[in-house]
């Protein structure tokens, strides 16, 4: 099984688009797939960056979907849905790409009478001899509503997984491997500044005794850096495949290959995914003098490091004493002629302890993430005490929950 999630396509980089990068890493995937004779593709979650991608973004997901089939005829794929993801979107092809051994689960899935469609949530998995050697759980996102209520929120997971698991028990037959698939936060996850916080700000954190030892392997997304979970080399996050900000740009990025043997992983494989693009962050660390910051501009390459290489993007942090109303004019200057794109500028203060920062005036607005936006005007507004006490952090996280959750749903295909 070849395990991946949290692709994000469609999404930008301030107002850079990733399609390069993504499309650079679905050709090294599907050669991937060819080269170690994969059996099963494991997708769990955040297809898409947002719950209405681009048309850019669903044309590189299903020319992927069919160049597997193409090169790999006898691939089973899976899909789930993350968090970012329209559920109704996802779904709306699935009875179409099940012809073609391509099982989509968007959103939790019900059988008339309002009864969990357990048939749609289990998945067989098939070895290269067309026998069945897998049963996998494909466990979309869960939101609140989808348990009934968020105060009984742990307890409503737990039984979706033990009602799941219990009817994979069912049906499996000696020798064959039990799979889960998951799009949550697990306690023990190391986040970055990039997953949009879930659950009423991480409170309900899915407990990894969710997953009982009987199960062969875990299947995990949504957090962006590859990991194994309290100590459990089989349950695993296998990360975003590019680094969605310069908080990521250190990730090793990977995919996790996993070698099956009756109802056991024989051999848990990690893959690093050849990097499309670099980012860098100037100064590598805090933030730097306007002198400090130009002298590094003037050290980027001006030609392209090898033939087809995309260009670098950079971010920078400016320490500033004083306003500088030649900053952005300074910078364009000092890299005028780099090969390298500028994507944002960030300016330090004192007056906030030097751990306060703002965009560069002219900087888009659209680009900046809403619990960023939220953190950097608490940080203006109370200078002195620039964290916001976790229960105002909390009631923002859950209210953006509610937004976003409503957003989705709103783009749910008529029917």
């Amino acid at each position: 099984m070849l395990h991946t999630s949290d692709w994000h396509l469609g999404a930008t980089l301030g107002d850079v688009a990733r399609d390069a990068e993504h499309q650079r890493f679905l050709d090294w995937l599907v050669t991937t797939i060819e080269q170690e004779q994969v059996d099963a593709l494991l997708i769990a979650g955040d297809i898409f960056d947002t719950a209405n991608p681009p048309a850019t973004a669903q044309r590189m997901y299903y020319e992927f979907l069919a160049r597997c089939r193409e090169r790999a005829p006898n691939l089973d794929m899976v899909v789930i849905g993350g968090n970012h993801d329209s559920a109704g979107r996802l779904d709306a092809p699935a009875e179409l790409l099940n012809v073609f051994r391509v099982r989509v689960v968007g959103g939790l899935p019900y059988a008339p009478g309002d009864k969990l469609d357990i048939d749609r949530l289990l998945v067989p998995l098939r070895a290269a001899n067309g026998t069945t050697a897998a049963w996998c759980i494909a466990m979309p996102f869960i939101r609140p509503f989808d348990v009934g209520a968020a105060e009984n929120f742990l307890a409503g997971v737990a039984a979706l997984y033990a009602e799941c698991l219990a009817a994979a028990r069912a049906r499996r037959q000696p020798g064959q491997a039990l799979i889960a698939m998951g799009h949550a936060f697990l306690v023990g996850g190391q986040l970055s500044d990039t997953e949009r916080p879930i659950q009423r700000g991480n409170l309900d954190a899915l407990p990894v005794d969710l997953f009982p030892d009987d199960i062969a392997y875990v299947a995990l997304g949504h957090l962006h850096r590859a990991q194994s979970v309290a100590g459990k080399a089989h349950v695993r996050y296998s990360g975003s495949p590019l680094p969605l900000s310069f908080a990521e740009c250190t990730y090793q990025h990977r995919v996790i290959l996993v070698d099956v043997d009756g109802e056991r992983a024989a051999q848990i494989r990690p893959l690093s995914i050849p990097r499309a693009r670099d980012l860098k962050r100037i100064p590598l660390t805090s933030a730097a003098s306007l002198e400090e910051v130009k002298l590094e501009l003037r050290q980027l390459p001006r030609t392209p490091t090898e033939p087809g290489a995309l260009p670098p993007l950079v971010e920078i942090h400016i320490q500033l004493d004083k306003p500088e109303p030649t900053l952005r004019a300074d910078i364009e200057t000092a890299s005028k002629g780099a090969w390298a794109e500028i994507v944002s500028i960030q300016v330090h203060h004192p007056s906030t302890g030097g751990e306060g920062s703002s965009p560069c005036p002219d900087q888009p607005r659209q680009s900046l993430d809403p619990t960023d936006v939220f953190l950097r005007r608490y940080g203006t507004k109370y200078p002195h005490r620039p964290d916001p006490p976790q229960p105002l952090k909390d009631a923002f996280q859950e209210l953006l929950e509610k937004v976003q959750s409503n957003l989705a749903e709103e783009v749910k295909p008529q029917p």
